[in-house]
């Protein structure tokens, strides 16, 4: 079911959906990974936003 962008509130900010391609497209370019890298961080982590960024820049520097 695709997000209702006129329904703007923080709720949804705080999560990445892994079911958006726009969204997991987003963290994926935000943090240079690529989309498989970035399913698979949602699959091991969950979908909170600040752990994803903290685990993707863990990521990258290596």
């Amino acid at each position: 079911m695709a997000d209702d962008k006129s329904k703007r509130d923080s709720r949804d900010r705080d999560r990445v959906s892994g079911d958006q391609e726009y969204e997991v497209g987003y963290f994926a370019s935000k943090f240079q990974l690529t989309i498989p890298e970035v399913r698979e961080l949602i699959r091991k982590y969950g979908n909170d936003r600040e752990t994803l960024e903290r685990e993707a820049k863990a990521l990258g520097s290596r």
